[in-house]
């Protein structure tokens, strides 16, 4: 498994780099109105869901729980389609979708870092990721009636954390790939 995790190891940078990105706007404009911010997190669901699927798929044929991987995606997927088809989703709701999506995704994380144990040092990355993403979606329903900028701070420091252990992880995982011999 890990030899395909690293085959595609810049799909996890991707992440992570798409993550920064959205840290820094949840940072730097975090008066955006409701409607704006709902795009964007929506934008970030559904960026993140197509890559964590295509390294799922990927795994198909070479993994027998490719299928987990799949599925964290999808799911990813389906918070992000409904987040930007519905901009004037209550605040509840979209607590309750990011909360959500964090649970699942902190589980998966950490399920794939206990798996991957054995192959690879300092899977630690990995599951910290799952233990911020954890955290977050226990911080947020536990405050629901946070407001806007909250949220978005909070989404922020997330993303911003998530995005550097996935960077991490994927360098970590490029020096995996065999050494081209020289010409």
């Amino acid at each position: 498994m890990i030899h395909i995790l690293a085959k595609h190891w810049w799909v996890l940078v991707v992440r992570g780099l798409v993550s920064l990105i959205f840290a820094a706007t949840a940072f730097l404009i975090p008066e955006l109105t409701f409607a704006i911010l709902v795009t964007l997190i929506g934008i970030f669901l559904l960026a993140d869901g197509i890559l964590a699927t295509y390294s799922g798929w990927r795994l198909k044929g070479e993994d027998n729980d490719w299928w987990v991987a799949v599925l964290e995606g999808l799911i990813g997927v389906g918070l992000g389609i409904a987040s930007l088809a519905y901009p004037d989703i209550t605040a509840a709701l979209l607590v309750l979708f990011i909360a959500l999506w964090c649970l699942l995704t902190g589980a998966f994380e950490i399920a794939l870092a206990i798996r991957i144990r054995k192959e690879i040092q300092d899977e630690w990355q990995l599951a910290f990721a799952g233990i911020i993403s954890i955290a977050l979606g226990v911080l947020m329903l536990v405050q629901p009636s946070a407001g806007a900028i909250s949220i978005a701070w909070w989404v922020g420091f997330y993303a911003m954390f998530f995005g550097l252990l996935l960077i991490g992880l994927g360098i970590r995982l490029r020096r995996w790939l065999p050494s081209e011999p020289e010409a």
